[in-house]
């Protein structure tokens, strides 16, 4: 038998160029498909016969009803190893087992300093005046040394993020509900005495968070209201921990300096997402893990994965 194998969301189409799939060549077929499916008919219809499924972090859910309708699956391997768009408990009431990859923390803590970088030098501002014939300097940018970067999580992306902000010259201060001092310590920064008094007291704010029930809608309008006029709020972690109506009022109305965003609570954007034409907003399209050694681990270790699975040795499960 020769499995059929879908490649979801391979917008660059380069699945292939990034891993080497011989060793699975002679069992599986793959097919890339470089269009995002939201509608659970189209998934259903398109995957219908792929035995294998390789989908990039929580692009595509899997729920009960889609699961049910895709008889043919029998492994489906997301990236990362966390994943909360997929309904696990179907996925083995259906005989489907659902694997993991590693991702590495370095593509997202590049992509937080770009974007934080680019709002306070309005770099995108200023190359676009230049390369149209503009004003010659027409933003003043905000000062990282002395400043203070306040840090919403400090696990292994923030703790990085806050390793280059100390080397800026920043007072670093992060709080989360189960941040402690040892861990602080052991970083070199403040422990926040609360979430108010750190975005309160911060010039620029960056949330490391995983989402949860804990976490989801953490920063709302009376957050926003705390943050200083000429603060600058950084989000490349999930986008329904940061409340988007409210982050766009704080923009519209100038309450803030500006904010620089990668995740969205609908993706791909839709062409008229106000999100898209916001002022004040540097944004990204989710890039945060799009980056070379990442997509080489992401599909290296799904080949892997397919290998155990063929083998019966299914490796990385999720659940």
């Amino acid at each position: 038998m020769r499995y059929r194998c879908a490649v979801l969301d391979d917008y660059q189409r380069v699945a292939a160029e990034f891993a080497d799939w011989s060793p699975v060549a002679d069992s599986v077929a793959v097919t890339s498909f470089d269009r995002h499916m939201e509608d659970e008919d189209e998934l259903a219809r398109e995957l219908a016969g792929f035995e294998i499924v390789v989908t990039l972090r929580e692009r595509v859910a899997f729920p009960a009803s889609l699961l049910a309708r895709l008889p043919a699956l029998k492994l489906l391997i997301a990236s990362g190893m966390r994943n909360s768009v997929i309904d696990y408990a179907a996925a083995e009431a259906h005989g489907i087992t659902v694997c993991g990859t590693p991702s590495a923390s370095t593509p997202p803590v590049e992509l937080t300093w770009a974007l934080l970088l680019g709002l306070a030098r309005g770099i995108v501002t200023e190359h676009e005046a230049l390369r149209s014939g503009g004003p010659w300097q027409s933003t003043v940018g905000a000062d990282l040394h002395g400043r203070r970067l306040g840090l919403l999580g400090l696990g292994r992306i923030g703790g990085r993020v806050a390793q280059v902000g100390l080397a800026f010259g920043m007072r670093v201060g992060a709080w989360s509900r189960n941040l402690t001092k040892e861990r602080a310590r052991e970083v070199g920064v403040e422990l926040a005495a609360s979430k108010e008094e750190l975005l309160a007291e911060s010039d620029f704010v960056s949330v490391h968070l995983a989402l949860g029930e804990r976490t989801r809608g953490l920063i709302g309008a009376a957050e926003l209201a705390l943050l200083k006029p000429t603060a600058f709020l950084v989000n490349t972690s999930r986008s329904a921990i940061v409340d988007q109506d409210a982050l766009l009022a704080a923009l519209h109305a100038g309450r803030i300096a500006g904010a620089g965003v990668d995740v969205f609570d609908v993706e791909p954007l839709p062409a008229d997402h106000p999100m898209r034409s916001a002022p004040r907003l540097l944004a990204t399209p989710h890039l945060g893990y799009v980056s070379r050694s990442n997509y080489a681990t992401y599909y290296g270790a799904a080949v892997e994965n397919i290998q155990a699975y063929l083998a019966g040795s299914p490796v990385r499960v999720l659940g």
